[in-house]
């Protein structure tokens, strides 16, 4: 049995099926034949075996994947990656396969966070890319690790200047709005003050924000009176 029989068998064996008729209605971009039901700390669990495997390298460069959980087992393996140039390939090889949020939300090389140099310009190419999942993931770097203590305000522009009718793509700009609002308040405002992102993102960012927990309620108040009628 080949590395990529040997990973389906194990996954069959993981399997929860009523996880996988819970989870699949989260994901409506899959068909529901491609999702076994695997509980994500447990595919995280897994990962750990499989990417000691001598063999790991034929599942990395056996794309496309057909089960969704095959997809995030390669995503795991990937975050595993020492080495940051090698990371990188192995996310680009990867990226134009990722075909649902879940997938492209759950990868977060740890690697990353010692090279915000480099990263900082591989962010760039990704958010130019034409493939959705790829302008996600790019968005997603860039709210996971320039928001913080390495925040600059041009990393504002970066997002918000954006333009997609995606709506996976729009979710993500609300999403890293609503966390800048939520970290670098004063700097943020402004792009919701002066309606600078389009209408449907304006009013999920604003709502967003309210939900939060991270926002204060003198913040939550003026947002609201902020928000556009559709």
């Amino acid at each position: 049995m080949n590395i990529n029989e040997e990973i389906k068998t194990e996954l069959f064996k993981m399997q929860d099926i009523d996880y996988k008729k819970l989870h699949s209605k989260l994901i409506p971009t899959i068909e529901q034949e491609r999702i076994i039901g695997v509980r994500t700390p447990v595919l995280r669990k897994f990962s750990n075996t499989i990417y000691k495997n001598k063999d790991i390298d034929i599942f990395l460069n056996s794309l496309p994947h057909f089960f969704y959980e095959e997809n995030n087992l390669h995503a795991f393996c990937i975050e595993k990656e020492k080495d940051y140039n090698n990371c990188i390939d192995r996310i680009n090889e990867f990226l134009p396969y990722v075909d649902n949020w879940a997938t492209c939300d759950m990868m977060s090389p740890p690697i990353f966070a010692e090279h915000k140099n480099e990263l900082i310009h591989q962010i760039k190419k990704w958010i130019c890319s034409t493939d959705t999942y790829t302008v996600r993931f790019g968005l997603k770097c860039l709210m996971s690790h320039y928001l913080y203590k390495d925040f600059k305000t041009e990393y504002l522009k970066i997002a918000a200047e954006i333009k997609s009718d995606k709506y996976y793509i729009k979710m993500m700009i609300a999403w890293f709005f609503a966390t800048a609002l939520a970290k670098q308040y004063d700097e943020t405002i402004p792009y919701i003050e002066n309606k600078m992102l389009d209408v449907w993102t304006h009013n999920k960012t604003i709502r967003k924000s309210i939900e939060s927990f991270r926002i204060s309620k003198e913040q939550k108040d003026y947002l609201k009176t902020l928000k556009i009628k559709e």
